[in-house]
């Protein structure tokens, strides 16, 4: 449950006036898992969306990552106007952006903006110094081998988390949103994340990878490299739906990586 605006304590509210200006109204959006508060506040300058945990919050490194790789991945990012941090809540205020979760299902006129966005994502890099994770790193426990979690490697940002709440069309665009966890690793890697969504969204293993194939980075992706990512995610959604056998969503991807990995072995 998200809290409200008017659940922080006053002088945190004050502080983001401070950069802000004049707050007139505040509407808490439900969507998205990774903070305790995600808002949209309109101000005398218009509209900000602003997120956040308690600064004591053992996740609250996620703040800084998105901090740092922000002015990487804008435009297709929204661009962060300020942080706060006050010792009791760290805040991320970002442009707000007035657009729609993206629709994956078969026929979906978002697909083919979300594969454009998807191509210009994997041309994104970041310098050395910004600290992010590397994808064999986040997958070593679901391969077979480090050798196997090697083919995964590569110096593109990614993003990860293509849940369709994180991909926004907005006019004749896809903006993703929520770069809690970007990650260092091969360039066809988020085309690869997003198959398995599309999978889940009822296309077929051929046709999601269709679409795949249709982004920059895929025709650099080695065989051997998308079975070793493809039976990984199947290996790390079994553990997730096991873990939580009463969210739908959770058990659909663990049946989408199933599925996908079936065909990848046919």
């Amino acid at each position: 449950m998200k809290l409200d605006w008017h659940d922080l304590p006053a002088t945190t509210r004050a502080a983001v006036a401070d950069r802000t200006g004049p707050i007139y109204a505040a509407s808490t959006i439900d969507k998205g898992l990774n903070n305790a508060l995600a808002t949209t506040l309109r101000t005398s300058a218009g509209h900000v969306f602003v997120k956040g945990m308690r600064s004591d919050h053992p996740r609250v490194w996620t703040q800084g990552r998105e901090a740092a790789i922000n002015p990487y991945v804008t435009p297709l990012a929204p661009r962060l106007l300020w942080t706060l941090d006050d010792g009791t809540w760290n805040l991320l205020g970002y442009e707000h952006l007035d657009g729609q979760p993206a629709d994956y299902r078969p026929g979906s006129p978002d697909i083919p903006l979300i594969t454009d966005a998807i191509t210009a994502l994997s041309q994104v890099r970041a310098p050395a110094d910004v600290e992010l994770k590397q994808i064999e790193q986040r997958l070593a426990d679901y391969t077979d081998s480090p050798g196997d979690a090697a083919l995964l490697r590569g110096e593109a940002v990614l993003h990860t988390d293509w849940t369709p709440d994180n991909v926004l069309i907005t006019g004749r665009t896809a903006r993703i949103v929520d770069w809690a966890w970007p990650t260092r690793g091969a360039a066809w890697i988020d085309a690869a994340c997003w198959t398995l969504w599309l999978i889940s969204a009822g296309h077929n293993p051929d046709e999601a990878e269709g679409w795949a194939a249709k982004t920059a980075g895929w025709a650099s992706a080695p065989a051997r490299g998308l079975d070793v990512f493809v039976r990984a995610q199947q290996r790390l959604w079994e553990g997730i739906a096991a873990d939580a056998p009463d969210l739908a969503w959770k058990q659909q991807l663990a049946d989408a990586a199933t599925r996908w990995a079936a065909y990848r072995h046919h």
